[in-house]
């Protein structure tokens, strides 16, 4: 059987190196557009942001414009089987949404750039290379990557980071502490400045303040994932829809995924508010996901 399972590999390959062959055409077209994108000259650079953003629009509007129409319908649908049929539609509007989105970013510019991350100022001298290249694809792609420290994570989150932003619907990068979700979004944040897209950190703002809402309403927003989680259910507990500081979720990148998504993830996030006089609502996010009891004589708190 492991002979067999050999005799196979050596014709067919590992999965691993099916996937790189898939990949590396990619990489190889990238390389290419960065040979002819050496000949453009900054102002023509940082416009291509702009004509990526007015290209998807074009190719997504009608999709867009078919999911709030049906959403519309499916408020006003009091019919059981008629509303799955709508939800049903939306969704697979939803996947052609999703596909509509491609481009491509380059860093080399910046090379001998001098910028300033918290508070200390340093000369940028990162440029993608090959594994990294793949890396954001991999992303991009919805998929896990997994790379060794040293390999430039940071830098290879850009990538897909700014091609999920230029659809204007935001695009949030997860990270599991305060100073880390800091300092990547000014040090990376010199990336997406230059080419013309907003960045913001939720960790250095007030809860359920304006600028807040302000950092979400950033092309790119970098947090913490308590943050993000706590957020998300005040966001639930709010009685007027423009109380909200979330928009909807469109993209996003979680860094050190097993961590969060798996250690961190054990303890769920909770919070609570008084909705009567006698109780009070309490909201918690955990590997169940979202949910609401009520509790008798409680105190409220966070």
């Amino acid at each position: 059987q492991h002979m067999l399972k050999g005799m196979v590999q050596k014709v067919v390959g590992t999965r691993f190196q099916r996937e790189m062959k898939q990949l590396q055409p990619i990489v190889d077209d990238i390389l290419r557009h960065e040979e002819r994108l050496a000949e453009v000259s900054e102002e023509e650079l940082k416009d291509q942001t702009t004509r990526f953003r007015e290209r998807i629009r074009e190719a997504t509007q009608k999709l867009e414009d078919e999911i709030r129409d049906l959403k519309e319908d499916r408020r006003h649908t009091e019919d059981s089987s008629k509303r799955a049929d709508l939800s049903e539609r939306m969704s697979r509007a939803g996947t052609e949404l999703n596909e509509a989105t491609e481009s491509i970013l380059a860093t080399r510019r910046l090379l001998g750039s001098e910028i300033e991350v918290t508070g200390h100022k340093m000369t940028w001298d990162m440029v993608p290379y090959d594994v990294q290249l793949i890396g954001g694809i991999v992303l991009h792609q919805g998929k896990i990557a997994e790379m060794a420290t040293g390999e430039g994570k940071t830098l290879v989150a850009t990538l897909p980071m700014y091609l999920n932003a230029l659809s204007g619907k935001g695009a949030h990068l997860v990270t599991v502490n305060n100073y880390l979700a800091r300092r990547d979004s000014q040090w990376m944040g010199t990336i997406f400045s230059y080419l013309g897209l907003s960045v913001g950190c939720i960790d250095d703002t007030q809860p359920g303040s304006e600028v807040r809402r302000g950092m979400y309403g950033c092309d790119i927003t970098y947090g913490t994932n308590n943050e993000f989680g706590f957020d998300y259910l005040r966001d639930n507990m709010v009685v007027r829809q423009e109380d909200r500081v979330q928009r909807a979720h469109n993209y996003a990148i979680i860094d050190e995924v097993d961590s969060v998504l798996i250690d961190e993830a054990r303890t769920p996030l909770i919070i609570s508010g008084p909705v009567g006089q006698a109780q009070d609502q309490q909201v918690y996010a955990g590997p169940a996901g979202l949910q609401e009891v009520q509790r008798a004589g409680s105190e409220p708190g966070s």
